[in-house]
């Protein structure tokens, strides 16, 4: 990678992997953009950075050229709960982004990082240690464009030799940038609940297990992917990664050893838990672990300490 465009800087993962990447490569090899929801400042004045509508093939071809971009992290997506509001944004914006992509990276010979998700299983996916290649019938518009993502990223691998790879991400926890419109919000919503007012209510039931992971090892899960070496590379576009697996009741027990009069309560968005119940309890990322070396530094324990230190900080200011 030596000049590298962030779509999507400006979202949860984006504004964390601009800044990032930018330690690794330099301030000049890594445009952010942008398009609706402004940069944080620090990324704005940090490095290059520009406007664009991801959506618009022209737009994007102008920038890659401009920045002779080689690398692509396409990280625009509209997220599973705002995608049950609104389907066709959503097939439009993943879609079309990633297609984008693809075929921009075609021409230059470049490479394309497109995260996937745990959205991409669904109710009829094995629910506990799921395998790295099982049953997908995702029963969201967002897991169902994740699913074409990732058939899209192979087919340009075998078709044309597009460096094509991506992670099925388990939700992320950040004590950076709020999430926008996940169903594993709740996770990072409850450190700031927990320090603000010591008391939270999920949207979420007890007994419901999720995937998870903590930023930090979400940034270098992405930069281990793309600099692996391609020769070792079975799955490429769907790598399984995970760090943790908890339901509202194990994370608020956790957080009770930092806060112990923390109250966690309930109440149950029903599109929210009918997605949720849609998707694994738990992953089986192996896979990534045998092709590239992927191992998580943070458990739920760790994660947790760090997050009350941060927030309770960033609360503070």
């Amino acid at each position: 990678m030596k000049n590298i465009l962030v779509l999507g800087a400006a979202g949860q993962i984006g504004s964390e992997l601009v800044p990032y990447l930018r330690n690794i490569y330099g301030d000049s090899h890594v445009v952010a953009t942008y398009n609706r929801t402004p940069l944080p400042k620090e990324v704005m004045e940090a490095g290059p950075s520009t406007q664009i509508n991801a959506t618009d093939a022209n737009s994007m071809n102008e920038v890659v050229k401009k920045f002779n971009i080689d690398t692509i992290f396409n990280l625009v997506a509209v997220l599973s709960a705002k995608g049950e509001a609104n389907p066709p944004l959503s097939w439009k914006v993943n879609m079309e982004t990633t297609f984008n992509c693809l075929e921009i990276m075609k021409d230059a010979k470049g490479a394309v990082f497109t995260p996937s998700s745990i959205g991409a299983f669904g109710p009829t996916t094995p629910k506990d240690h799921t395998p790295q290649d099982t049953i997908m019938r995702p029963t969201t518009i967002y897991g169902i464009s994740k699913v074409a993502g990732e058939l899209l990223g192979d087919y340009y691998y075998l078709k044309y030799g597009v460096d094509t790879r991506g992670l099925r991400y388990p939700g992320i926890i950040s004590n950076v940038t709020m999430p926008g419109g996940g169903t594993t919000d709740y996770a990072v919503e409850i450190y700031y609940a927990a320090v603000k007012e010591k008391k939270y209510r999920c949207n979420l039931p007890a007994g419901t297990f999720l995937d998870m992971m903590y930023m930090p090892d979400a940034l270098r899960s992405a930069v281990e992917l793309m600099e692996a070496d391609p020769a070792k590379l079975i799955h490429r576009n769907c790598f399984n990664v995970t760090a943790m697996s908890f339901d509202p009741e194990i994370i608020a027990a956790e957080i009770r050893k930092h806060i112990p009069d923390f109250v966690l309560e309930y109440e149950v968005d029903p599109v929210k838990k009918a997605i949720a119940d849609s998707w694994p309890n738990s992953m089986d990322d192996s896979a990534a672990r045998n092709e590239w070396g992927w191992e998580p530094e943070y458990d739920l324990e760790k994660m947790t300490k760090d997050m009350i230190e941060k927030v309770s900080a960033k609360l503070k200011k």
